[in-house]
């Protein structure tokens, strides 16, 4: 560990520690993690699986993500808008997923969202008009923020459409896993990576 909160690996490249030891979480930290996501599709997989984390681990997650894409369509709004509930209780009987009722139906629900929203915009144009003006320049893990006024904002907006487990934390996650924050700690080798900042 050095100064700046970050772990160097035997590549040489530096890491914040969550990232550091797992491969399979530095694989998602060197590659997708802070990468700009712009897609409808994409984005709704992202705030359906930011969703399904809360009070899990990511590491959880991650390793159910291919489940997660095989039980939900590959994450299509159109398709899973139009689960009914024989889907509601064939996903709550797959154990490749996190079977959680509410989160179950709010990825329903937000599918249904995701498809309402294209006649103003669509998911994309929302989600990124909540990007700030600056982002933060963490030093170490204690000093990345965990919500901003901005993920407020998103997750009342989004409430205002019918999207469901969408809280401002949860909203802060989604919003530095597709690159609208960059909270890479300032000595890692993947700040500033994704384009859409500068440092």
């Amino acid at each position: 560990m050095t100064e700046l909160g970050v772990v160097v690996g035997e590549d040489g490249l530096a890491r914040p520690a969550w990232a550091a030891t797992d491969p399979l979480l530095r694989e998602y930290y060197d590659t997708e993690w802070g990468m700009p996501v712009r897609d409808e599709r994409g984005l709704f997989e992202r705030l359906s699986l930011e969703a399904f984390q809360s009070g899990l681990s990511w590491a959880t997650i991650l390793r159910k993500r291919p489940a997660f894409r095989a039980a939900f369509a590959g994450f299509d709004p159109d398709a899973v808008a139009a689960f009914d509930e024989r889907d509601v209780d064939r996903l709550l009987a797959d154990p490749g997923i996190v079977r959680n009722r509410r989160k179950v139906e709010a990825t329903i629900a937000n599918a249904r969202a995701t498809v309402a929203l294209r006649a103003d915009g669509g998911l994309p144009a929302l989600v990124w008009s909540f990007k700030p003006a600056d982002t933060p320049r963490p030093r170490t893990y204690a000093e990345v923020p965990t919500t901003s006024s901005e993920s407020v904002a998103l997750a009342r907006e989004l409430k205002s459409r019918g999207f469901r487990h969408v809280g401002p934390t949860t909203m802060f996650a989604l919003m530095e896993a597709v690159g609208i924050v960059d909270t890479h700690l300032l000595g890692s080798h993947r700040r500033g990576t994704s384009g859409v900042w500068a440092d």
